[in-house]
């Protein structure tokens, strides 16, 4: 490789995570957070994309970025084809993480959590949202199936494209998924790579637990 990986170096000093800013629940710090990132957007590009990780009946994770769509304290929305990867591993294994790495702001957030299907209602209202364009990709793509070249993809748009109109309803295989947190972690870069580490636990009694961890 032309570039020496094992030099390369960052100092993190963009803030910190004292127990002043912290309350008995995540809701509010992760609110604060997620409006930083979005005011921000002119040093943070995609502030409400997030990486969600799910595992497959062999026990092997998989990763894709998704864009969240609502939260609130019933949990994190997101829409996507139900029939992909990511939809049929959380068919069998309903549990995920997710992670939001606001680089220029030295952050990441995971959050951990039981996953369910959203309400129909909100995905409707949702899909109805969307540019044509991407309403009738949600028909055109059999995401995470083989295709034999783009021009398939395209071919198929068209062919919804004519179908549908400028009213396509939404596919019965699209639509969104709710996380709902049973962990949070704030992570927040620090200089000599002393970090700040604050998680919250939900207990049995559904009151949330916090701790400090060591980086």
């Amino acid at each position: 490789m032309s570039n020496d990986l094992s030099k390369m170096r960052k100092e993190y000093e963009a803030g910190s995570l004292e127990e002043a800013d912290l309350g008995d629940s995540p809701w509010p710090l992760f609110r604060s957070w997620l409006d930083e990132a979005i005011a921000r957007r002119d040093l943070v590009l995609e502030p409400t994309a997030m990486t969600l990780a799910t595992v497959g009946p062999d026990g092997r994770p998989s990763t894709r970025v998704v864009l969240l769509k609502d939260a609130d304290e019933r949990g994190l929305v997101w829409y996507t084809n139900y029939l992909s990867r990511k939809g049929r591993e959380l068919a069998g294994n309903p549990h995920a993480a997710i992670q939001f790495h606001w680089v220029a702001l030295e952050r990441v957030l995971r959050i951990e959590g039981r996953v369910d299907k959203s309400e129909p209602e909100a995905a409707d209202a949702y899909y109805a949202s969307r540019p044509l364009a991407a309403r009738i990709g949600a028909w055109a793509s059999e995401q995470s199936e083989p295709i034999g070249s783009r021009a398939v993809l395209v071919a198929r748009a068209a062919e919804f494209g004519l179908k549908f109109g400028i009213n396509p309803p939404r596919p019965p295989h699209w639509g969104g998924y709710r996380l709902v947190p049973d962990r949070f972690e704030f992570w927040q870069g620090r200089s000599s790579r002393l970090h700040d580490r604050i998680r919250y636990r939900r207990d049995e009694a559904g009151r949330w637990q916090r701790d400090r961890l060591a980086p």
